[in-house]
């Protein structure tokens, strides 16, 4: 398994993720295609090489019109505005209308799912502006869909999202890790005066996300980096056990005095048949519920990350049946799956804590069968392989040819096993 570990000793940005992607051996005439697909006029990348405390890296400039924007720009898209605000068309260039045009996060995200891009990258690009709304409605007090972008920040945000997220795939990783993250201190300007650092929406993305707290005087993780790896990483920590194969240094737009102002990935290879992995197992006792919920309880939860979701019957003090709800999250999400569950349940509080899960070693092959491509998860157990035909794929087939579901899913197993 390829995975990326980011060591975010010097905190993290887009551009930062960017530039380390790069200087790790993504092409960014590559990068460049992916992006395209999103059919922003005048957008051009640029990459040059940066130096910081005799460390160097690459550097990441994003332009449109020929007028670069970056992490200056970070906060334009943070504040809330009235609804009645008119948000213009969707994504134009700067230049092309007043600089203090917003869009709504539903303009972004259409824009995002309209487009040429890989379904993978667009369901993640998604869940990360969704979760990058959340938390700016958490600060601001107001509804996500009320969160409105200014039009620099938010072609900046969505060239940094959607460009990691693709560039990720086209190194083909397949899982994420991070380091604890790294805050500094002071103030920064936003749209709506000078905040203090780490800025509030920050601090929401980062809900039980291990950190570390500096006296660097300065911004070290910006909004859209936080939204990031938060969405992204499946745990923070040390590095896992793994060959790497190459390391890159993404750097900041500023030199700190203190320390390289880089964001480092290093990639490589998992060869481990067990791996180990922390998530967090959230438990809510439920007696009091319509059980038709928990079908679309379900649903939400495994959307937005859930590992696992499961109910057990349970017997509850004078005798009351219940149900157990049980959900293992990664450490990262488990605030954000919380919320979910107070939201669309009845129970009035939920318990949690971290455990370590073995897991064999797994990957996703694709598998044609007479009556399509199925998608076969493979799982290592010592020199033997062991597959499973993805159910959405046969119950998808099985409607669409009018076949029993089992004989979709034999048919999935027999190619699996003749691969």
């Amino acid at each position: 398994m390829k995975i990326a570990y980011f060591d975010c000793f010097s905190g993290i940005s887009g551009d930062m993720v960017l530039g380390a992607l790069i200087d790790a051996g993504l092409s960014l005439d590559a990068l460049m295609e992916e992006l395209n697909k999103l059919d922003l006029p005048d957008l051009k990348l640029t990459q040059e090489r940066a130096v910081r405390q005799a460390i160097a890296g690459t550097h990441v400039k994003v332009h449109f019109g020929g007028r670069p924007v970056g992490a200056e720009d970070e906060h334009h898209f943070a504040p809330i505005v009235p609804r009645e605000q008119p948000t213009g068309a969707l994504l134009r260039t700067p230049g092309a209308s007043d600089k203090h045009e917003h869009h709504r996060l539903e303009d972004i995200l259409s824009r995002i799912e309209k487009s040429r891009l890989d379904k993978s990258v667009q369901t993640q690009s998604i869940a990360i502006f969704n979760r990058l709304a959340q938390a700016e409605a958490e600060v601001h007090g107001s509804p996500p869909d009320q969160v409105h972008l200014h039009e620099v920040g938010a072609l900046d945000a969505v060239v940094d999202i959607v460009g990691s997220v693709a560039g990720l795939r086209l190194l083909g990783i397949e899982k994420i890790y991070a380091s604890p993250l790294h805050f500094g201190t002071g103030f920064v300007r936003c749209a709506h005066g000078r905040y203090p650092v780490p800025v509030p929406g920050v601090l929401a993305l980062c809900r039980d996300v291990p950190s570390v707290q500096t006296d660097i005087r300065s911004e070290l993780v910006t909004p859209t980096g936080a939204a990031l790896i938060t969405t992204l990483a499946c745990q923070f920590g040390p590095a896992p056990s793994f060959v790497q194969t190459a390391v890159g240094y993404g750097a900041g737009s500023r030199s700190l005095e203190q320390i390289p102002n880089m964001l480092r990935v290093r990639i490589g290879q998992q060869e481990q048949t067990v791996q180990r992995e922390t998530l967090h197992h959230i438990e809510a006792n439920i007696d009091d519920m319509n059980p038709e919920v928990y079908g679309y309880l379900f649903e939400r939860l495994i959307e937005q990350g859930a590992r696992d979701v499961y109910v057990t019957p349970i017997a509850m003090k004078k005798g009351r049946p219940a149900h157990l709800l049980g959900v293992l999250v990664d450490q990262g999400k488990s605030a954000q799956i919380t919320e979910t569950i107070l939201a669309e349940t009845t129970t009035l509080g939920v318990r949690y804590h971290a455990v370590e899960r073995r897991v064999l070693q797994r990957t996703i092959r694709q598998v044609e069968t007479e009556y399509g491509t199925v998608g076969v998860k493979v799982g290592l157990v010592g020199s033997t392989q062991r597959a499973a035909p993805e159910y959405e794929d046969c119950a998808r087939l099985a409607r669409q040819h009018s076949v029993p579901l089992l004989t979709v899913y034999q048919a999935a197993s027999r190619a699996a096993s003749e691969e």
